[in-house]
């Protein structure tokens, strides 16, 4: 099969899955609970999850599975096998407080490198793709990454995590992009975001998140022309594109004084 009819496949999974999500949000009956006593996690989320491994093994029988609800655990990131790396609802909180930025994350990598990505996001009618060299889309127009390359002209788009005590040291990155860059936004799904950078909404983009997270969103902002790396390099094993911590995701000219910028942050050698 066609990394091209692996796509189509792939959008169909994940326009099931978001037609799953609005109703669910419609008819308001999912139970929700804590993961590790911070993360939620609904019922939506474990029944998306089941469909789309579901689907996808009834497509691709035999292929590896990461994602987050069934198969979190992050091993299969080393190996070089075909690996589809799903987030069946990304932006939980959003979904369950009634906010639109949702989205479906189906990405599929092979040989340590992304390949296709899509993120469907239902309640903004969405659909970003991706095909590895070969460009991106939303909705199957393309779509590029902005040319801002001015520091002090660009919006950027970050996140934080579950566990407030991880959040403190993170406040000097935010103080240090407040007071360089034009502005912040944070939209509570790493998907878009990476989307958003994809068709120039965003300049920028960085965060630590998971890799069910980033998959899909690391190849479509690449696609789309962004520049994408790491602040700092990650363990070895682990190939760049499936590697979620420390992520610095720009628009060509910004990575790197942004870079730049967010680790002299880090190491607390910064004029705010």
């Amino acid at each position: 099969m066609t990394p091209a009819q692996r796509l189509e496949l792939a959008v169909d999974i994940a326009h099931e899955a978001g037609r799953m999500i609005v109703e669910a949000r419609e008819r308001q009956v999912f139970g929700q609970r804590y993961k590790h006593g911070h993360e939620l996690v609904t019922d939506t989320d474990i029944e998306v999850d089941t469909h789309i491994s579901e689907r996808l093994e009834q497509h691709f029988a035999g292929e590896a599975r990461l994602s987050e609800e069934l198969a979190p655990s992050r091993e299969a990131l080393s190996s070089p096998r075909a690996l589809w790396v799903v987030d069946p609802i990304d932006g939980t909180v959003n979904f369950a407080h009634g906010l639109r930025h949702v989205a479906v994350s189906i990405g599929w990598a092979n040989q340590g490198r992304t390949r296709l990505g899509v993120v469907h996001a239902p309640f903004l009618g969405e659909t970003f793709t991706a095909l590895d060299g070969q460009g991106a889309w939303c909705n199957g127009q393309a779509i590029h990454a902005s040319r801002t390359g001015n520091l002090s002209h660009a919006l950027v788009g970050t996140g934080f995590p579950y566990r407030r005590e991880s959040r403190l040291p993170l406040m000097r990155r935010l103080t240090a992009v407040l007071a360089h860059c034009q502005d912040v936004r944070r939209n509570g799904s790493a998907a878009l975001d990476l989307c958003d950078v994809a068709c120039g909404r965003l300049d920028a983009y960085y965060e630590s998140v998971s890799p069910w997270d980033c998959a899909a969103g690391w190849l479509i902002a690449r696609e789309a022309g962004a520049r994408t790396g790491h602040l700092y390099r990650g363990p070895a094993g682990i190939p760049e594109d499936l590697y979620g911590e420390n992520l610095l995701v720009t628009s060509p000219d910004l990575h790197v004084e942004l870079g730049d910028l967010l680790r002299r942050a880090d190491a607390g050698d910064i004029d705010t």
